[in-house]
């Protein structure tokens, strides 16, 4: 039997995990599965043949830790799963710009390496739009990202201002799309495509994430959508073991919102053959 950890955090109570999903059909395969948290001190990573990263849902809060952690993981005897140069690479969402600069669209994006209270006016103006929505370039979960009019920026600048005071920011505009249609993930395994789901936020609430009250439902993608998404795919630096590519629209045409290569969600819960799929890709590559 050979062993795989899936890397974890301590607290996962309030979320939504579906990673235990993969269990069944990996020990078909020969794999044994243990849950590890990244916080873990000490722990022996040789004992397995592959860590995969999984819900390690607190990193952006401890980046420079969670980053140690991988490195010691990606020096020990077991592979990495991402590649600890393809979770380099996607920590920042300045990966999107990458992206863009290969004929990606992405949303129309204000870069602020540091923030300042000028930035809000310039994106307003920029965007010729009445909402904006900023974010870290590192973040998970919407922590920190703030959706503002005008009026809430001045109401809200003392405070975006000090959460911000050593990140760098995001400034986009806001995309009602995301209200009325709902945000969409097509996963790919291996650069292979296996499901699609519409995420929409709870009413009152612009955050899609199940724990925000978010709405999930399968969908059989577009063309469009599966253009843009291989697009993206082939776009990236390397291949993945995992990728959840998040699209939205605007105006009507499609764009990348995020390219999730660290800890996305892979909702295996809602599609019945996705977590055997993930299995037999992920065991094929340790034939």
């Amino acid at each position: 039997m050979r062993k795989a950890a899936i890397l974890t955090t301590d607290h996962l109570e309030e979320f939504f995990v579906y990673d235990r999903l993969l269990e069944a059909p990996l020990k078909s395969l020969g794999w044994e599965l243990t849950e590890v948290s990244w916080h873990a001190k000490n722990h022996n990573w040789d004992q397995y043949d592959a860590v995969i990263v999984r819900s390690t849902w607190d990193y952006q809060a401890h980046c420079e830790d969670f980053l140690a952690c991988l490195q010691v993981i990606d020096n020990s005897a077991a592979v990495l799963c991402n590649s600890m140069s393809l979770i380099e690479w996607n920590i920042s969402k300045r990966y999107l710009k990458e992206l863009e600069n290969k004929g990606v669209p992405i949303i129309p994006t204000l870069w602020a390496d540091e923030l300042k209270e000028s930035n809000f006016a310039a994106a307003f103006a920029k965007f010729d739009c009445d909402e904006i929505v900023i974010k870290p370039y590192i973040s998970a979960n919407a922590d920190g990202t703030y959706r503002l009019t005008p009026a809430k920026v001045t109401e809200q600048l003392p405070l975006i201002m000090q959460e911000y005071k050593d990140r760098s920011a995001m400034i986009q505009p806001f995309l009602t799309s995301i209200l009325e249609e709902g945000e969409y993930s097509l996963f790919y395994f291996n650069s292979q495509y296996s499901h699609a789901i519409c995420k929409k936020p709870a009413k009152g609430d612009f955050r899609v994430q199940e724990e925000h009250g978010g709405q999930l439902t399968s969908i059989e993608p577009s063309k469009a959508m599966f253009a843009i998404a291989e697009q993206t795919i082939d776009a990236l630096p390397e291949e993945a073991l995992y990728a959840r590519v998040d699209i939205v629209s605007l105006n009507g045409a499609l764009m990348i919102i995020e390219v999730e290569l660290i800890e996305p969600s892979l909702y295996f819960n809602m599609d019945d053959t996705s977590a055997e799929f993930f299995a037999n890709v992920f065991a094929s590559q340790f034939a």
